[in-house]
Parts: structure tokens; C-alpha cells; sequence
């Protein structure tokens, strides 16, 4: 059988009416083949269950946003932040629109790392394998991608509009949201001429931070509809390059969108974490073995050092680059500086969040070895070791990454320095959660709520969800007091202290759960 690469005709308008009908007919037969396996009321009732919880959620999100968007602006007369009033100088423009360029950063790497031009694995085996063009299997999924991802990103920006320009007027609020809707068309895209090799990694991604910029600036100049114009403009200029080549994407990078995109799928609609941050970093780093060789000579002695020294290469290789770290603590710095001040519990949440999603980056290890726990199994050390030499590293990096947090909000005068000692040690029970959340086992969907006084409550879900994200927060919890209260007192400190110790002890003495 020839490979997906080895064989394709010249374009042509016979070639591409071939494959049409082709990639019709494949439609229509899984279209067919679906409406014989579900009935009329089984899609009534999909239906009804898909139309009550968007209408629950959307009621939820409004609610919530106009709650937000009402605190905001009553601000000034209740501002009470947690560092000293003379730091706030930064620009909320310039806040909100290092946001949007973030969230667009978000956009144009999930775009890369999922295609955006795929098959699944049924498509690939079938279509691939014919000399014919491509361009009609793959275009018009592609140009589906590039709808959705603009109409979603305009509706997610809505809320975010209303929440941080109070003062704009309606008709502005819809063409910030285009525009944005606009610019997250042009990520795409921007991933979609660097699937197609006409850009080069690295001057793609140069170039696409540098587009991503400009239209980061676009959505807050929202009185006039020349912006939207022009980001809409250019989102049809870049298109227009992709569509007459669509067809010219390599078939190795088809299968591997669609193998990504259709593991971090499943993995999302069966609510596990674990399995969507390992489909998203997979293939991520190139190994360089020899700058371990000189570590790995040195005499082990004994197997838990043997362990550990294993571990800390295995850290050092397979997690995320700085920038992540470095990007979320630049965000809980520039949220406190805001002019105005955002209130004081989103402050607080902000400071929560960052160190949650740093602490989950911090688990790369963990998370690959969780899959083959018989490998723990044959070492000559008892589990508890084992899962000690596994949580030593997250423990040190989430440490070093409190310290500096809590130092740069010492210095902000939000606390006396003693903050930077509960930080570090709130950063030792976070780490250890690392360890909890990526042995965890996937949700049990198929286990019945149980029956509460507020109604059934699907308890073994939720604790399979929570689970690592449970002890992260709860270390934070004396950190956050002490930022409250504008100082530490020595009662926090020793609470951290038993809070980080319980947690790492609970986290090394449990033996994780087997599904």
C-alpha cells in the first residue's frame, strides 16, 4: 500500500471532481450509517440535554459577568487592594490588551499544535492513499475551523468587553468583538501557512507574534469601525493564500492533527486533564542526551539517589520551557498594578489561578509515569520512596517560583518579608499536588450520583476532578490570609508549615487509586 505522501496527481479540474464525489460519498455513508444506530428520541433528547445546559450556562456566565462588570465599576469608591495605592500605574488599556494578545498566543498555539488542517484515522487510511487531490477533503473542514474559531472567539470576547470597558456603548462592545473574532481567524490561518511550510518554524513564529500584536491593539480601538474593517481585511488576505493550496499539506502533518486533535477531543468530552495536557505535549522537545552524561557518571549510591538523579534529568527534559512560569508571574504582577486596582478577591483569585496552572505544568513527569505504574512497581524501593523521589522536583520549582512571587509582593508592600517564607512553603504543598492530580484516576461516568439534600450530586465524578487540584488550592489558603490581612502573623506561618507538611506526607503515604 503506497503512503500517505508517495503518491498524488497534478491538480486538476477532473482530479479534484474525483475526489469531491469521493470525499461526498464518504459523508454520506457515515451520515447513513450514524442515523441507523441512534433514533428520533434518542436525538430529542440530546437535543434537550445539549439546549438546557448551554441555556444553564450562559445564564450562569451572564450573571456572573454582570456581577463582575458591577464591582469593577464601583471600584473606586471600595478599591482596597492588596499592595500600596502609589504602584498602581499601570494603564488598564495596556493590561487588557496584553490579555487579548495572550488569549491570542492561546489560539494561534492550540491551532499549531491541532492542525488546523486534519483527517481522523479513518479518513487518512481511505483518502490518503489515492493519487488524487486533496484540496476537497480537507478545504472545507478547514474553512468549518476558521467560522467557528472566529464566531467563538467574538462570543467569548463579548463578556470580556462588558466586564473591562464598562463605559462603551453598545454598538462598541459588537465591534470590539469582531474585530477580536477577526484576529482569531488570522491565528489560525497564521497556523495554517506554517502547516503548509510556506513560513519556516521559527520565522513563523515571529511572524505571528508580531501580526498577533497588532490585532491584540485593534478590539480596544472600538469607536470606529475602520479597525474591524481592516483586522476582517486581513483575515480574508491570509485566507486567500491558504485555500488554492490547501491541498499541498504534507499527509504526516494531516495524520498528526487529526490524531492530536481527535486524543485531546475525547480526552476533553471525558473530562480528563491529565490525558488532554498529554496530547498536547506530545512530540513537544527534542532529547539531547549528552548534557546528562556527566550527571549520570558520578556514583548513584544506592537506589534512591539513583532514583532522584533519574527523576531530575527526566524533570529538566520533559517540562515546559520557562516561559510559562515566567508569563504567569508577569500576569499576577501586572493584575495588581492595574490603575484603580481590580477588587481585592480577584486579586487573590488571580494569585490562586496562576500558581494552580503553574503547578499542573510542573507535572510532566509524573504524568508519564503514571501510565506504566509497573515500572514503579520493579524498583527496589518502597512505593513511598518512589513517589517521594517523584514529587522532590515539582516541590523545588513551585518553591523557587512562590519565593520570587511572594518576594515581588514584599516589595509592593503587601506584606512584611516573612511572606516569602510562607510562599516557598505554600509552593512545597503545591508541588505535592502535582504528584496527586497526575496519578488520578479518569472519572467514573458510569457511577450513580448520589442523593443529597440539595439534590443528586455526582460525587465520584467530582472527586476524581478535584483530585490534586483539592490539596493546590488548600495550600494557598494561609498565603492568601496573609495578603488579606496585610501582614503575617506567626500563626500563619506555622499553619503553612503543618499545611505543606500534611499535604506532602498525604501525597507520598497514599497509594494511587487503580481504575
Amino acid at each position: 500500500m503506497p503512503g500517505p505522501d508517495t503518491v498524488t496527481l497534478s491538480p486538476s479540474t477532473q482530479g479534484r471532481e474525483l475526489a469531491a464525489a469521493i470525499v461526498r460519498f464518504t459523508h454520506r455513508s457515515s451520515r447513513r450509517y450514524k442515523r441507523s444506530r441512534t433514533s428520533w428520541g434518542e436525538r430529542f433528547v440530546d437535543a434537550y440535554s445539549w439546549g438546557l445546559g448551554i441555556g444553564v450556562s450562559l445564564t450562569i456566565a451572564a450573571s456572573f459577568v454582570l456581577a463582575l462588570r458591577n464591582e469593577i465599576a464601583d471600584r473606586a469608591s471600595t478599591a482596597n487592594g492588596i499592595i500600596r495605592t502609589q504602584w498602581l500605574v499601570l494603564p488598564e488599556e495596556v493590561l487588557w490588551t496584553s490579555v487579548t494578545f495572550a488569549a491570542l498566543l492561546v489560539i494561534g498555539n492550540l491551532a499549531r499544535k491541532l492542525g488546523p488542517m486534519t483527517v481522523n484515522g479513518a479518513e487518512g487510511s481511505w483518502w490518503l492513499t489515492l493519487p488524487i487531490d486533496r484540496r476537497p477533503m480537507v478545504l472545507p473542514p478547514f474553512l468549518r475551523k476558521v467560522v467557528l474559531t472566529a464566531a467563538g472567539s467574538a462570543i467569548i470576547y463579548l463578556p470580556f468587553s462588558m466586564v473591562t470597558f464598562v463605559d462603551r456603548a453598545p454598538r462598541e462592545h459588537l465591534l470590539a468583538s469582531l474585530s477580536f473574532g477577526a484576529a482569531g481567524a488570522i491565528a489560525l490561518v497564521l497556523a495554517a501557512l506554517q502547516q503548509l511550510r510556506l513560513l519556516s518554524p521559527r520565522i513563523g513564529k515571529a511572524t505571528t507574534a508580531a501580526v498577533l500584536l497588532g490585532c491584540s491593539i485593534l478590539p480596544a480601538l472600538a469607536s470606529s469601525p475602520w479597525p474591524t474593517a481592516l483586522v476582517g481585511a486581513a483575515a480574508v488576505g491570509l485566507l486567500s493564500l491558504v485555500v488554492p493550496r490547501a491541498g499541498q499539506v504534507r499527509g504526516e502533518e494531516l495524520v498528526r492533527g487529526g490524531a492530536v486533535a481527535g486524543h485531546a477531543g475525547a480526552s476533553l468530552f471525558m473530562m480528563d486533564s491529565n490525558e488532554v495536557l498529554r496530547a498536547l505535549s506530545g512530540g513537544r522537545q527534542s532529547v539531547d542526551g549528552g548534557r546528562a552524561a556527566r550527571f549520570y557518571a558520578r556514583p548513584a549510591g544506592g537506589p534512591l539517589r539513583a532514583l532522584i538523579r533519574a527523576d531530575v534529568v527526566a524533570f529538566l527534559r520533559l517540562n515546559p520551557p520557562l516561559m510559562p512560569p515566567i508569563l504567569w508571574l508577569a500576569a499576577c504582577i501586572a493584575m495588581l498594578l492595574v490603575e484603580g486596582g481590580l477588587p481585592e478577591f480577584a486579586q487573590l483569585a488571580v494569585i490562586v489561578i496562576a500558581g494552580c496552572a503553574t503547578a499542573s505544568g510542573m507535572g510532566s513527569v509524573a504524568r508519564k509515569t503514571a501510565l506504566v505504574p509497573e515500572l514503579d512497581a520493579l524498583l527496589p524501593l518502597h512505593p513511598a520512596l518512589v513517589r517521594t523521589s517523584r514529587t522532590l522536583m515539582p516541590c523545588a520549582a513551585m518553591a523557587l517560583w512562590m519565593a520570587i512571587l511572594s518576594g515581588l509582593l514584599v516589595l509592593l508592600g503587601a506584606a512584611d518579608p516573612w511572606l516569602i517564607g510562607v510562599g516557598a512553603l505554600a509552593g512545597v504543598g503545591m508541588g505535592a499536588g502535582t504528584l496527586r492530580a497526575a496519578t488520578r484516576t479518569p472519572p467514573d461516568w458510569t457511577a450513580p450520583p448520589v442523593e443529597t439534600p440539595f439534590g443528586p450530586v455526582p460525587r465520584a465524578q467530582l472527586g476524581s476532578l478535584m483530585r490534586g487540584l483539592d490539596v493546590t488550592v488548600l495550600a494557598t489558603i494561609p498565603l492568601v490570609v496573609a495578603l488579606y490581612l496585610g501582614y503575617v502573623p506567626l500563626l500563619v506561618v506555622m499553619v503553612q508549615a503543618v499545611f505543606s507538611a500534611g499535604i506532602f506526607l498525604v501525597v507520598v503515604l497514599t497509594r494511587a487509586k487503580r481504575s
